[in-house]
């Protein structure tokens, strides 16, 4: 029987939520940035402050192999860069190509995630992650491990009066926080992460990101 390939609970404790800060990265998004929160232009400054930044596979996706979505998409930059050209796991790359693969993965429905080991002052992991595959995303639903991922701080609002309940941002939404009952579009803001891929592909513009706190109550 070939081996099963998955993400124990125990590794996913030992190696990463131990040793990372996994936080959700929306994209496109207009913000006043925090150090931990990064939109699209914020990631394109972190990644020109870089002195090298380096492109590989999503080591995820290569292990439990479940999905068929991009893997040339995981960024590193700086030290893990040099780190991963020097063990053959990635290419360095200009900044044009980095954010090309941070389009590539968003239009592909995958979450952004930046990763800064403990002691460090910023992000020297950007990936884009699925459910199926990343040890963070698939703690978080799988083992019901919160503490795998942060989320960010916006979180998608609903305009209900204007949403058709097509259910494609049910298909996008990695953390389940999209359904449809009886014909009709459910959405639990308490499951949402804040990584806007609902946002783009909303038809009808339906959905929006905005800061937790100013959030509008739901409609009952």
């Amino acid at each position: 029987m070939p081996e099963k390939k998955d993400w124990t609970r125990e590794e996913i404790q030992r190696d990463y939520i131990d040793t990372m800060t996994a936080v959700t990265i929306p994209v496109d998004i207009k913000m006043d940035g925090t150090t931990r929160i990064y939109d699209l232009s914020q990631s394109e400054a972190i990644l020109k402050k870089a002195r090298i930044i380096a492109l590989g596979n999503c080591d995820c996706r290569e292990k439990v192999q479940a999905c068929d979505n991009p893997l040339d998409v995981c960024i590193s930059i700086d030290k893990d860069a040099e780190y991963m050209i020097s063990k053959g796991k990635g290419r360095e790359v200009s900044l044009d190509e980095a954010l090309a693969a941070l389009r590539q993965s968003h239009d592909a429905g995958l979450v952004h995630i930046s990763y800064t080991d403990k002691g460090e002052p910023a992000p020297l992991i950007i990936c884009s992650c699925c459910t199926c595959c990343c040890h963070s995303l698939a703690g978080l639903i799988r083992f019901d491990l919160p503490g795998a991922v942060v989320e960010s701080d916006l979180i998608a609002q609903q305009d209900e009066d204007a949403c058709i309940h097509c259910g494609v941002c049910v298909d996008r939404c990695q953390f389940q926080a999209r359904s449809i009952e009886k014909g009709t579009l459910k959405f639990e803001p308490t499951k949402c992460f804040g990584c806007g891929v609902c946002v783009s592909t909303c038809p009808v513009e339906a959905i929006s990101m905005v800061k937790r706190a100013e959030m509008k109550p739901q409609k009952d």
